[in-house]
C-alpha cells in the first residue's frame, strides 16, 4: 500500500483489518472518535491477542476542535501484594507466568473513562453495539494473522508453561497457522457480560470478583481490593512547541517526554533533505540523547525526582541539540526495554480525533489466561526492579514504566495529525520517522509509513543492541552510516516486523481526513 486513503465521513486506522474496520462502521453509524476507539479496542483484543488483550494497559490522546487535548492514564498499578518480599529467591521478577501478572489491567478502565468525557458531545451509542464486532470474532472465530502464528511458535516453549495458554492459543496442542479460526469463547461471554453490566463491571462487579479469584488461585498477588481501588486517571499531556506545530504525547510512567524530545532536538539539526543521511543519523543520535535522560528520569508519577515538562524547555533542548555530533556516532551502551502492542487512531467528520494504544507488554504479556473468563493478562509489572534503591524499585500501588505513548501533533495551519506504533524502544523511534518524513520533509502520509526504518537497540526478542536497517536503504546510506561509527545490520526484509506497526491519520481544516497504515502489519485505514 503506497497511497495515502482519503475519506470526508471518518476515518479509522489499525494493525488488524477488523478492528479498523468495526471503528469505521461505528463512524458511519453516527458515532463520534472515542465510541468508534472503543469498539476497535475491543475488536483487536480479540483478533490481535498475541499483541493486546483486555488484561492489559492502555492511554489515550483526545483531540477536540478548539479545547486543549485530553489525556487518560489507563495504566493499572502493582498489587498491594507485590513487594520485593513477594518475591524472595528471584533476582527479578519472573517474566512470564502468574508471578508475572502483578499490575491491575487498566484498559477497559480507560474506555469506560473515555466514554464518559466523550459525553459531553451529545452521541451516546450503546454499550452492546460498539462492543458486538469483538463479541462475534470471540464466538465465531479470527483467522490467525501471519504475525500470531510467528510468534505463536517462536514462543511457545516457555508460554506454554502459563496456566491456560495451551488451551486458549493453541489448535491441537501446535501454534496455528496463518488463516487457521481461533474461537475464543469464554472472551465472547466474558465481553457480552461487559456489555450488559457496564465497563465497570471489571473492576467492581461479578467479573471482577471472577478474576481476582482466579488470580489469587493461579499464584499472582493480584487481590479482589486490587481491582475496586483501581480508577483510570485523566491526566494533563506533556507538550513541545515547534516551528509551525506543537505535539502532545502522555507523561510518566511512559515514555512520551522522550518522543517528544527526539523531534524538537532533531528540528533544532536543521536537516535540509530528508532521506538522507543526516536525516537518519540526527534522528538516530537525537534518540540516544533523549533515552539516556527518560532513563533519569521516568518512573511512577508519585515519585519523578522532577516534573518532566522542564526536559521539554527550550534553553535545556537547545543545549541537547549543541552536543550532538552531525558527523560521529554517540558510543551506545545503552540497554533497551522490549514491548510489544498497537496503536491505532480515529478520526470523525467533526475533526474529534483519538491516538490510542493498548498493551499487554511482552508477546501474549505473562501468558496467564483465567480460567473462567478467558482474560489473557499483562506481564507489564517485569518492568520494576527489585533493587530497592532503583528509581522504578517494586512496591505496591506503583506504577511501572511504560514503552506506551500516543501522539498527536495540532499544526498552526489547522491540520491535526494523530500518529503511533507498537514496539516496545521503537515506538519513539518510529514516531520521529514518520512525522519528520510528513511535516518536515513533505512526504505523502502512507509513504512516510511506508518508507525504510530503522531500530537502535532490541525489540521483539532481539538480543542485540545496534542499529538495525530494513534492506531497502542504499548501499551509500549504510556505508555512510558505519563510517559515522555506527554498528549497523542490514536486516535481510524488506518490511521487518522489527520496525513495528505504525500508522496515522490526519485531518485538514476543509474537512479532508488522510489515513495511513503499516504494510508491515495486517491493518487497515478504513473511511468513509
Amino acid at each position: 500500500m503506497i497511497h495515502t486513503r482519503r475519506s470526508y465521513g471518518g476515518m479509522c486506522v489499525a494493525p488488524h483489518h477488523l478492528a479498523a474496520e468495526a471503528g469505521r462502521d461505528v463512524l458511519r453509524a453516527g458515532g463520534n472518535a472515542v465510541e468508534a476507539m472503543v469498539a476497535a479496542a475491543a475488536t483487536i483484543a480479540v483478533a490481535y491477542p498475541h499483541m493486546n488483550a483486555i488484561g492489559g494497559d492502555g492511554f489515550w490522546l483526545i483531540h477536540e476542535p478548539g479545547q486543549p487535548p485530553v489525556a487518560i492514564d489507563a495504566c493499572g498499578a502493582a498489587a498491594g501484594l507485590a513487594t520485593p518480599a513477594f518475591y524472595r529467591g528471584h533476582d527479578t521478577i519472573p517474566e512470564r507466568g502468574p508471578a508475572a501478572a502483578l499490575t491491575m489491567a487498566g484498559t477497559v478502565g480507560g474506555w469506560d473513562k473515555a466514554l464518559k468525557l466523550a459525553g459531553r458531545w451529545g452521541s451516546a451509542m450503546p454499550l452492546p453495539d460498539l462492543l458486538a464486532d469483538a463479541i462475534r470474532h470471540a464466538r465465531e472465530g479470527v483467522a490467525v494473522s501471519r504475525s500470531q502464528q510467528q510468534l505463536t511458535a517462536r514462543h511457545q516453549s516457555c508460554l506454554s508453561l502459563s496456566p491456560g495458554f495451551n488451551e486458549t492459543f493453541l489448535i491441537d496442542g501446535q501454534a496455528p497457522h496463518e488463516g487457521e479460526r481461533l474461537r475464543q469463547p469464554r472472551l465472547a461471554t466474558t465481553l457480552e457480560h461487559l456489555a450488559s453490566a457496564g465497563l465497570a463491571d471489571f473492576y467492581r462487579g461479578e467479573l471482577a470478583a471472577s478474576m481476582a479469584h482466579d488470580l489469587d488461585a493461579a499464584g499472582s498477588p493480584l487481590r479482589r481490593d486490587d481491582f475496586s481501588s483501581y480508577r483510570a486517571r485523566q491526566v494533563a499531556p506533556l507538550e513541545v512547541s515547534l516551528a509551525d506545530v506543537t505535539l502532545y504525547n502522555l507523561p510518566a510512567p511512559t515514555q512520551g517526554v522522550a518522543s517528544l524530545m527526539i523531534l524538537a532536538l532533531y528540528e533544532r539539526l536543521r536537516v535540509a533533505e530528508g532521506e538522507s543521511v543526516e536525516h537518519i543519523h540526527g534522528l538516530i543520535e537525537a534518540t540516544k540523547r533523549s533515552f539516556l535522560l527518560r532513563d533519569r528520569h521516568v518512573t511512577d508519577p508519585e515519585r519523578l525526582p522532577e516534573p518532566l515538562q522542564g526536559l521539554l524547555d527550550a534553553t535545556h533542548l537547545d543545549r541537547e541539540a549543541a552536543q550532538i555530533d552531525m558527523h560521529k556516532a554517540l558510543p551506545w551502551p545503552h540497554e533497551p526495554a522490549p514491548g510489544d502492542t498497537i496503536w491505532m487512531g480515529t478520526v470523525d467528520r467533526e475533526g474529534r480525533a483519538v491516538s490510542f494504544i493498548q498493551s499487554i507488554y511482552w508477546e501474549f504479556g505473562s501468558g496467564l489466561v483465567l480460567p473462567e473468563s478467558g482474560v489473557l493478562w499483562q506481564n507489564r509489572g517485569i518492568s520494576f526492579s527489585l533493587d530497592s534503591d532503583s528509581l522504578r524499585g517494586l512496591g505496591p500501588g506503583r506504577k511501572p514504566f511504560h514503552t506506551l505513548n500516543p501522539a498527536l501533533a495540532r499544526f498552526h495551519d489547522g491540520r491535526t495529525l494523530v500518529y503511533g506504533t507498537m514496539g516496545g524502544e521503537g515506538q519513539p523511534q518510529t514516531q520521529a520517522a514518520v512525522f519528520s518524513r510528513y511535516a518536515f520533509h513533505g512526504m505523502s502520509l502512507q509513504a512516510a509509513v511506508s518508507a525504510p526504518r530503522w531500530l537502535l537497540g532490541r525489540t521483539w526478542g532481539e538480543g542485540s543492541t545496534n542499529l538495525k536497517l530494513e534492506s531497502r536503504f542504499p548501499e551509500r546510506t549504510v556505508a555512510a552510516l558505519r563510517a559515522a561509527g555506527h554498528d549497523v545490520e542490514v536486516l535481510p526484509e524488506a518490511y521487518s516486523d522489527t520496525m513495528g506497526h505504525a500508522g496515522g491519520i490526519v485531518h485538514h481544516p476543509d474537512g479532508l481526513i488522510e489515513g495511513a497504515h503499516d504494510p508491515r502489519s495486517d491493518g487497515g485505514a478504513a473511511g468513509w
